[in-house]
């Protein structure tokens, strides 16, 4: 067979390839893609990933014993005083959360609004919020990447150091009290963030409301301070209203965590504890019947249906701590129950709902902290109105979380007066409260119950616990650290104590 050969002139060649090139570097140009992103669209998505992951349900929420889980496996940690590690192990919950979806979104925020004098608005508020996801994963593991955390992009800093806790204190203290002053109204004020909707003064409440959270972390390491920083926030104006409460109102694009895990997989699983449901119960609480649901008779998960369902105060009963899947259901029995499916729950058709709102800094905790500032003398102001303000705005708090779970005028005001402030039990009187006015936001109530030794609960009778003290002080590092920050993590165990869930946070003492 003969080749036929094609003679094609360079000159052709030349021209061809010219032609080709010519417009090549557009043609991976999308023309309707954002050339840049408005950093107000960033500091509204690490305000929407705030949330609290599920897994404050296996640590934060068992360890002060409101809702746990007598499962074992992936959902073991709280239930039975044990750490719970790997890859997607629950210590990992508020870590990977809040570093990878809030944290970094804030830095950039901060770095693209610093020198934009129309923007300084948001460069406060994104500082305020960076201030408060700060203090949740300080609370959470102690000493943690935090001068350097978020820099990965902007530096290429992918192994930050780790900061002590006091020095983060210190610096959280000094960015509220600047960025809080530094908020202006008469300048542009991002009217389109989710939070408040460019409400300055809003903002400034809840800048001083965490102030005053941050002072009173310090009671026992540093009163001097804690007096000195709750003394500003109050005279610089904290929450004194429901409507200042801080929280992601989720919806159905944009679901609760929680409300995730209780609706899904888990939704048989998690229970209120007897210690919980016992004190609302003994107390007469009204708040009982806007929390808690029992599936009268319920022998299976498949059996925890609507026809079921009973929300009647009277009939609940918490699940008992000290028990595990296998022998729970001998004390299901004991206590006269169908099966331990029979548990009273939190009510995921209202407060644990999909779409149900989180309430991340509120009236209610900032009132009871004023209360306990003024019980100490360090405020101006009656302990007994703030204690009663903070009750009276956490069940109003429940009709804005779920309109079934509004708590009536007149049964507000029954129980503060059956439950008068007597100033020989203050402490114990505020914190118990602020321990109820924390529901399902694991980590705040975890943080309290550490700071302030209240409310009194008994240890969890759990026997295969790994915790050396009575309770779980920490949540260990993820395991993801010990792969890519060895070094920086081993410098911080080195100062802080042991990696374990025995070791105290600096303002534990």
């Amino acid at each position: 067979m003969k080749k036929k050969l094609i003679y094609i002139p360079l000159v052709a060649l030349l021209l061809g390839v010219s032609g080709c090139e010519k417009g090549f570097d557009e043609l991976n140009i999308n023309p309707t893609a954002a050339t840049s992103i408005n950093p107000l669209f960033t500091f509204n998505n690490a305000m929407i990933n705030s949330t609290f992951p599920g897994q404050t349900l296996i640590f934060e929420t068992a360890i002060v014993q409101q809702v746990f889980s007598p499962n074992s496996g992936i959902i073991a940690g709280g239930n039975y005083n044990v750490d719970n590690r790997g890859p997607t192990g629950a210590n990992t919950g508020i870590w990977q959360r809040y570093y990878r979806d809030v944290v970094r979104y804030l830095v950039d925020v901060m770095a693209k609004t610093k020198d934009d004098v129309n923007r300084s608005n948001l460069y406060n508020m994104a500082r305020i919020w960076k201030a408060y996801a700060s203090m949740v994963l300080t609370d959470s593991y102690g000493d943690i990447p935090y001068s350097q955390a978020g820099l990965g992009f902007l530096q290429a800093n992918v192994t930050p150091k780790y900061d002590t806790q006091e020095s983060i204190y210190n610096d959280i203290l000094k960015e509220l009290t600047e960025a809080t002053a530094a908020l202006d109204a008469s300048k542009p004020t991002e009217a389109g963030e989710i939070m408040y909707g460019g409400n300055i003064e809003k903002w400034k409440k809840l800048g001083n409301s965490l102030l005053l959270r941050a002072g009173m972390r310090l009671v026992k390491v540093n009163p001097t301070l804690a007096q000195s920083t709750a003394a500003k926030a109050f005279a610089g104006g904290v929450m004194t209203a429901n409507a200042d409460n801080a929280l992601i109102r989720n919806n159905p694009n944009y679901q609760n965590p929680v409300g995730g895990t209780l609706n899904s997989t888990e939704a048989a699983n998690f229970y209120l504890t007897r210690t919980f449901v016992d004190y609302l119960r003994a107390n007469e609480d009204p708040r009982l019947a806007s929390i808690a649901v029992r599936y009268v008779g319920a022998k299976s998960g498949a059996e925890q249906t609507a026809a079921k369902a009973n929300r009647d105060p009277s009939v609940q009963i918490g699940m008992p701590l000290g028990f595990d899947n296998g022998t729970i259901p001998a004390q299901a029995t004991a206590d006269k129950l169908a099966s331990f499916y029979d548990y009273s729950q939190v009510d995921r058709t209202r407060l644990a709902r999909l779409d149900a709102p989180t309430f991340l800094v509120t009236t209610a905790q900032t009132q009871l902290l004023l209360a306990e500032a003024a019980q100490r003398g360090w405020i101006t102001g009656s302990a007994a109105d703030f204690y009663a303000a903070g009750i009276t705005a956490h069940m109003q708090q429940l009709g804005d979380a779920d309109a079934n779970s509004a708590v009536p005028a007149a049964a507000i005001t029954s129980y503060l007066q059956k439950h008068p402030y007597v100033a020989a039990n203050g402490l114990e009187q505020i914190n118990t409260q602020y321990w109820v006015a924390s529901f399902l936001n694991g980590p705040e109530a975890f943080a309290n119950f550490r700071r302030s030794d209240y409310p009194k609960l008994a240890p969890n009778p759990y026997p295969g616990k790994e915790i050396k003290g009575q309770f779980i002080n920490r949540i260990s590092y993820p395991d993801s650290e010990l792969s890519v920050n060895a070094a920086n993590l081993s410098e911080a165990t080195s100062r802080q104590g042991p990696d374990n869930l025995d070791t105290r946070v600096w303002w534990d003492k």
